[in-house]
């Protein structure tokens, strides 16, 4: 059974400032970027363990995906993969928080 891959508000938000930040230096990295990451992203719906644990929070029940220079921090749940964060690798990073309701 194949999940729905779906971003958080807070995520979705991110995940299109990285777009758009990268994207005032090369319109076509963003475009690129972008395809990338939801590509590597749909796959999460059929290999939902495929990420890692977040190293920094390993007793959390987050994983993350590193596409690029990003880390996109996620959560299995019944309904769909979430995507709850975006972050550059160099960012310190603080717990996820569970931005999905229900």
């Amino acid at each position: 059974m194949t999940l729905p891959v779906r971003f958080a508000p807070a995520a979705d938000a991110e995940f299109l400032a990285v777009v758009a930040h990268i994207g005032a230096d090369s319109p076509a990295a963003a475009v690129a970027f972008k395809d990338k990451a939801l590509r590597a992203l749909s796959r999460l719906g059929t290999f939902p363990e495929s990420g890692r644990a977040v190293p920094e929070y390993p007793a959390l029940p987050f994983r993350e995906l590193i596409v690029a220079s990003y880390r996109f921090f996620y959560q299995v749940r019944v309904d769909a993969v979430w995507i709850v964060a975006v972050w550059h690798g160099a960012q310190l990073v603080n717990p996820p928080e569970n931005g999905v309701s229900g």
